[in-house]
């Protein structure tokens, strides 16, 4: 089997490729447009593609356009549960055109690893996505992997984000930071 696995940084990567590249032929796509600002979306990229050249992992990114993303979620801006799932739809959904044009017979993703995403609306997204590219969508759970991954990426010195990648999600991240801090000053 050849999998087109989407990956959203480097450090998400590690687990989830490593899983499926025992039993299928597992190359990556880089699609992302939800990250910003651009810098960021490059220093995810760059982590990303320093792993995969000492692994000899292929990557395929697609071209960064931030735009699409903002039309993809507009209206969304204060749904944060329909925000995430319309950007995940968007991010799969490029990757399944990737995978249909390059022969790839399914399409994951990391973005399953992370404790912090929403598990039913990846499957969903990610089944909608591919079938209308006319590829399968290859759902598995690497929640399990999760700690296994950051333990990995720090050893590795990978660089490690502390938001999602949308500035709704920095801005998010951020003001659940100063909850946390406040609540230990007390």
């Amino acid at each position: 089997m050849r999998i087109l696995l989407h990956a959203c940084c480097g450090p998400c990567l590690l687990e989830p490729y490593d899983a499926l590249a025992e039993s299928a032929h597992v190359a990556v796509c880089y699609a992302n447009p939800n990250i910003q600002p651009r810098e960021e979306y490059e220093r995810r990229r760059d982590t990303l593609l320093a792993y995969a050249r000492t692994r000899s992992i292929e990557v395929t990114e697609v071209p960064y356009d931030p735009e699409r993303w903002v039309q993809a979620v507009r209206g969304l801006e204060d749904d944060r549960m329909r925000r995430c799932r319309a950007c995940y739809r968007l991010r799969l959904a490029m990757v399944a055109e990737e995978a249909a044009h390059g022969g790839y017979d399914a399409v994951a993703t990391t973005l399953s690893v992370s404790p912090y995403q929403d598990q039913d609306g990846i499957r969903s997204a990610g089944e909608e996505a591919c079938a209308e590219a006319g590829v399968a969508f290859f759902f598995t759970g690497f929640r399990n992997r999760f700690p296994e991954a950051t333990r990995r990426s720090r050893e590795l010195g990978m660089y490690r984000q502390n938001y999602c990648g949308c500035a709704f999600s920095a801005v998010d991240a951020a003001q659940e930071r100063a909850t946390r801090k406040a609540a230990r000053q007390r």
